[in-house]
């Protein structure tokens, strides 16, 4: 088990530098050029110098700026290095990735950690609730649909699991807003808290929750039909094992067969879909918080594009690497703790 996950963090390691550097790479094209525009910004104050002295000044401030920000190369390695702080600055100095420096975000005029940190803990919030609904819900529901299938019961949750796998998103989250919001007037249309209002304790921490209920509503209504389906196919094959017609054979209630027998195989494709969804929560719902103007990870790195907010922009990419590489390794690890036949120590 050691040398496996030793191998695999080595693994996660060298395919995080890929990522990176490619990444890295493409933002690297984008029309923004923070040195330049600090340079113009500063010229503000040399705009009675003739001409040909606020051209040399500029170029002046230009270069300054570049080696202040580590982009005074036009070579791609030198310059990702620097973002990881292993190879120096201008002047002798490492700052980057690895020293600690994130960056910072002009659009919010502060370091990157302190605008994503708020971000996160709001994707988290409404990501673990919808987790816990969604699997509360599809799991019973797909056992008894395997359970019954064919039945009257099973053919409805299908016929409703393909609507809804097939309306697209943002169709669902209008529908539930005109409901819920213009006609029963249940929840608040948007915001993460009453506008004005000065509430502290347990009375902001409900407020909270009655904004965020609608949005967690409409997450866990677009999940159902796909995991619902997913759950009821695993749990047929499972109950079409010969483990299961000899445990019905030895006069085991259908009680247990299907929830101490059936289940404990039918969980094993679900894995993926329940630890790579928790795991999920923090990367955000960029419709959604589009929508509902909702302060998560996936509204926050839409406005960091459209701003062009470089450190902003690769400190989320980092985040969403290292959750990707590590919730594959969770998944793994958890095949071989579900499944004893899954051999993970090679």
């Amino acid at each position: 088990m050691g040398r496996y996950i030793l191998k695999r963090v080595v693994y996660m390691l060298l395919v995080f530098i890929l990522l990176t550097f490619v990444l890295f790479c493409l933002y690297q094209m984008m029309p923004a050029n923070r040195a330049y525009t600090d340079a113009k910004a500063a010229m503000t104050a040399y705009k009675n110098w003739p001409a040909d002295k606020q051209e040399e000044k500029f170029q002046e401030l230009y270069l300054e700026y570049q080696r202040r920000y580590g982009t005074d190369t036009d070579n791609k390695l030198v310059l990702y290095l620097r973002w990881l702080g292993l190879y120096p600055f201008y002047d002798g100095h490492r700052s980057g990735l690895l020293t600690g420096d994130f960056g910072y975000s002009y659009q919010y005029a502060q370091p990157v950690i302190k605008v994503v940190g708020p971000h996160i803990r709001n994707s988290f919030l409404i990501g673990i609730f919808t987790e816990i609904a969604v699997l509360g819900i599809t799991i019973p529901l797909g056992i008894k649909c395997a359970v019954k299938k064919g039945q009257r019961f099973d053919r409805s949750v299908q016929f409703l699991s393909l609507i809804g796998f097939s309306t697209p998103s943002f169709i669902i989250y209008i529908i539930f807003i005109v409901i819920f919001c213009s006609i029963l007037h249940l929840f608040p249309v948007s915001g993460m808290k009453t506008p004005g209002s000065t509430l502290t304790g347990w009375r902001n921490a409900l407020d909270v929750l009655w904004h965020i209920t609608l949005p967690t509503i409409c997450l866990v209504f677009g999940s159902l039909a796909s995991i619902t389906r997913i759950c009821r196919a695993s749990m047929i094959d499972a109950l079409s094992l010969d483990c299961i017609r000899t445990a019905r054979a030895k006069g085991l209630t259908e009680k247990t067969v299907v929830y101490s027998h059936a289940w404990r195989n039918a969980i094993i494709p679900m894995v993926s879909i329940i630890v790579g969804g928790f795991f999920g929560v923090i990367s955000g719902a960029m419709i959604l918080e589009t929508m509902f103007g909702f302060k998560g990870m996936g509204l926050l790195f839409l406005n960091s594009v459209r701003q062009a907010d470089y450190d902003l922009i690769m400190f989320l990419e980092v985040i969403y690497t290292f959750i990707g590489l590590f919730s594959n390794l969770v998944i793994d690890l958890t095949y071989g703790i579900v499944d004893p036949r899954v051999r993970i120590s090679k």
